[in-house]
């Protein structure tokens, strides 16, 4: 694939580090973890598969990377353990409007295989760290990993499982139930 002539260097790397990324989502959604390959990932990117290890490292990491969905907690608007509910609340509201099929089967293998498994307790362990940071208490850890488990567990509820309960509702009344529950977690 060319690039167009007028950029530089650093924006050709970039569309190209982006186009490996784009592919990465595509066939780890499609294959799974396990069954996609670096060289699949290059060929459906245009690329040599050295640039793609040059450019994340090992499977491992792409796939980090393309699992990678931010979550607006480490920001400096969420400084009161009130401000991370909010911010909990924004981004489940998003996700309860629908998350891309690729977003979804990232998901299942984060579910079913064991590498992609230790990267989705890493991400979600560094959202406990930062949610930690912010609470206070003994238990201020636990309660901020239940928080994140919280809004897993109501998105694979909602988007996975087809939990019909939820699937009548709407995101904003999903979110308006969840609250007050999210409020008592963060605690006095």
């Amino acid at each position: 694939m060319s690039e167009s002539p007028g950029l530089t260097r650093a924006e050709r790397r970039q569309r190209t580090q982006e186009r490996i990324l784009d592919s990465a989502r595509d066939l780890f959604a499609q294959h799974g973890f396990e069954r996609t390959t670096i060289r699949g990932v290059a060929s459906a990117a245009g690329v040599d598969p050295a640039l793609v290890m040059q450019y994340y490292g090992s499977k491992r990491e792409l796939f980090a990377r393309a699992a990678q969905v931010p979550v607006p907690l480490a920001t400096p608007a969420a400084e009161e353990p009130a401000d991370i509910v909010e911010a909990l609340l924004s981004t489940l509201g998003s996700k309860l409007d629908g998350l891309p099929a690729t977003t979804l089967t990232m998901m299942r293998s984060m579910l079913t295989h064991p590498e992609a498994q230790r990267i989705a307790t890493e991400t979600f362990d560094r959202q406990v760290e930062e949610i930690t940071a912010v609470l206070s208490g003994a238990d201020a850890q636990a309660r901020a990993a239940l928080l994140i488990c919280v809004t897993v567990g109501v998105t694979i509820g909602h988007q996975m499982l087809g939990v019909e309960a939820l699937r009548g509702l709407r995101p904003h009344d999903i979110t308006e139930l969840l609250r007050p529950a999210l409020h008592a977690l963060i605690g006095p």
